[in-house]
């Protein structure tokens, strides 16, 4: 080893016997030659031997120096299996799956569940690091409105396509369980896929609606290819209904017109406020259709759904400018831009003025695609939570050893499983009506359950990783762990499709439209499912909590019953109360099927230690609450527009 000497007096080398040096010459370490070692003692000649890199730079009196960080680095959280590892998911699918059924989507979701956190998270970092972003012109000035995505985000529409991630629920091999064995490879795929999830939620629902709607050709079309497992022809659909006025009331805020064109098709004019998966192929739009004479009126203010492919044959944008793309909170992977179609090319796909309706399909899909991300969230950020508690020690030992952090998680474990039995049972409900085999109560609970259950487990996943995030201590703040993103991504997940109040009125919805008959079908669907538990001697345990979900549930009954004036009121307490309650059910059910101390447990503590009815009469009808929402409230002290 050669060193460049700086001292003319002594010249040492770490662990070797060197000769004084002179300024800028060359030392060089002697070899244990005893020959050489006397000859520099018998020139009288210093030997000095240094046996670490800081006796050198002491010697040399050298300054530079690496920072003292310390011998301790935390270890990270390591990652689970997302399917194997979720003990509920996988008991629960071992109850309703035939056996014939789960020894055959068994090892591909086993082996999806690996791929996952190897992989595709790798993946869906990658989208989180390298954001979309739009180049509107060229260097020459040419308008060309280019969405950049990274290479990452094109692979996983690749992977979607080859997994089968919207194949599977259309291609009929396993019957009623189609849906579910879909969207159970979606709940493993959603938490690491970058946000890939939300269009393949979109896409889902188009490919629904394709396929109710199957006497529209240009659906046909589309249907192929939104369900094909070739990712050079798998399409992916946005879904832009939402304009300036807002996203909910559809009717009331959407502006676009569609004029006919005189050859079969319709040009759109119109500004889509938000239109997640912007790099879609295709879209399900609405409009107003107006005559193309000028100055006339829309021929009804009801809307229409129209289908469009974003692109020409040239593959040029078809008649679409991106405006720009939003600045979100979280979701930040998923390009949402601002559109304007000015004549984009367009094709009527339901009855004049029938959109909304038509569009509903789509909808019902989208919900559960919500509910099982929020189910997936929570499962993965409990995942990591529990194994980086087996790594960490404070306070004198690992942090899974203090009963006070136990406690929390054991609580959180129990809201993930509630909020995972409600949605895959739904699933399940869906899966069994797309096969034509549900039954008329199965099928109101679906149409009546999706709303509260997109609204209730979106606003348990905020909860639950906020409270999650807590287990890393500051780490969970700390950006490049990767952990702060999934509250953020979180966020989206109460507003889209419907915030937590429109979900509990479509609820109250569809109670009217069934003339009562939806909530019927749910008391006696949930009297049912207890009356089985408490005739079962080895249930002893769940007497209790089969008697709360029972007595919960007359209460609301009872509520719907005879304060039919407060109902609206009371929509939001009435829906949560109702989730709370048939999630009871479902546990208990579980618990009956599965037997052991965890699930027993699971359902006592849902049913025994939480509150089920949430319901406050005198809030209703009190003049109190706009005078606490607006005490203070002073338009003398207002002072212009935020931003």
């Amino acid at each position: 080893m050669w060193y460049n000497c700086v001292r003319k007096q002594h010249t040492v080398i770490l662990g070797a016997v060197v000769k004084r040096g002179t300024v800028g010459q060359r030392c060089v370490a002697s070899s244990s030659s005893s020959q050489d070692s006397q000859r520099l003692a018998a020139n009288g000649e210093a030997r000095q031997t240094i046996t670490s890199l800081d006796e050198l730079k002491q010697h040399l009196g050298i300054d530079f120096s690496h920072a003292k960080l310390g011998r301790f680095t935390q270890t990270p959280p390591h990652q689970e299996n997302l399917f194997t590892n979720n003990s509920f998911l996988t008991s629960y699918l071992n109850r309703v799956l035939p056996r014939e059924v789960r020894e055959e989507i068994w090892p591909d979701l086993t082996r999806f569940g690996q791929r996952a956190v190897t992989e595709l998270y790798t993946l869906g970092r990658q989208c989180e690091l390298n954001q979309p972003f739009l180049k509107p012109y060229d260097a020459w000035g040419n308008r060309t409105d280019e969405l950049v995505t990274c290479e990452a985000w094109k692979t996983l529409k690749k992977i979607s396509a080859e997994e089968g991630l919207i194949a599977t629920a259309y291609e009929g091999r396993y019957g009623e369980y189609d849906r579910l064995y879909q969207m159970v490879k979606l709940g493993v795929f959603s938490p690491v896929s970058g946000l890939y999830s939300c269009p393949l939620a979109m896409t889902d629902g188009a490919a629904k609606t394709a396929l109710v709607l199957s006497n529209s050709p240009h659906l046909s079309k589309a249907y192929q290819h939104l369900t094909s497992r070739d990712p050079s022809l798998f399409w992916t659909s946005g879904q832009w209904m939402t304009e300036k006025r807002g996203g909910s009331d559809v009717n009331g805020s959407t502006e676009t017109l569609a004029v006919e064109s005189g050859n079969g098709s319709h040009l759109l004019f119109g500004y889509k406020w938000f239109s997640s998966a912007t790099d879609a192929d295709m879209a399900l739009t609405l409009a107003k259709i107006v005559p193309h004479t000028q100055q006339q009126q829309p021929t009804s203010n009801r809307l229409t759904m129209f289908y469009l492919e974003t692109r020409r044959d040239d593959r040029q944008l078809n008649g679409i400018q991106l405006v720009r793309l939003k600045d979100k909170l979280g979701t930040r992977q998923l390009p949402t831009a601002e559109l304007l179609l000015d004549g984009t090319t367009a094709h009527r796909v339901s009855d004049e003025g029938r959109g909304v309706a038509a569009i509903a399909n789509m909808l019902t899909i989208t919900r559960l695609h919500n509910s099982v991300s929020s189910c997936s969230l929570m499962r993965r950020l409990l995942q990591l939570s529990r194994d980086y508690s087996k790594r960490r020690c404070a306070f004198g030992g690992p942090v899974e050893g203090h009963v006070l952090h136990q406690l929390t998680s054991s609580r959180l474990e129990v809201t993930t499983r509630g909020c995972e039995a409600l949605t895959y049972h739904l699933v399940r409900l869906l899966g069994r009506e797309e096969a034509r085999v549900a039954s008329k109560t199965e099928t109101l609970v679906l149409r009546a359950l999706t709303p509260i259950a997109k609204a209730y487990t979106a606003k348990a996943v905020m909860s639950v990783v906020s409270e999650a995030l807590e287990c890393f201590g500051g780490q969970g703040y700390i950006e490049d762990t990767g952990l702060p993103s999934h509250l953020r991504d979180a966020q989206v997940l109460p507003i889209w499709e419907g915030t937590t109040n429109i979900m509990s009125l479509d609820y109250l919805r569809a109670l009217t439209k069934s003339n009562g008959e939806a909530m019927t079908a749910v008391y006696e669907d949930v009297k049912a499912r207890v009356q089985s538990a408490n005739q079962s001697d080895d249930m002893s345990g769940l007497k209790s909590a089969c008697h709360t979900i029972t007595q919960a549930l007359d209460s609301v009954t009872s509520f719907l019953q005879h304060k039919p004036h407060l109902i609206q009121h009371a929509a939001r307490d009435i829906a949560f109360s109702i989730a709370d309650i048939y999630i009871g059910s479902l546990l208990i059910e579980h618990a009956e099927f599965d037997g052991n101390e965890v699930s027993v447990e699971t359902a006592r503590r849902w049913c025994e230690t939480a509150r089920l009815v949430h319901i406050t009469p005198q809030q209703y009808t009190t003049t109190h609450n706009t005078a606490i929402v607006m005490d203070g409230y002073n338009e003398d002290e207002v002072y212009g527009p935020l931003f």
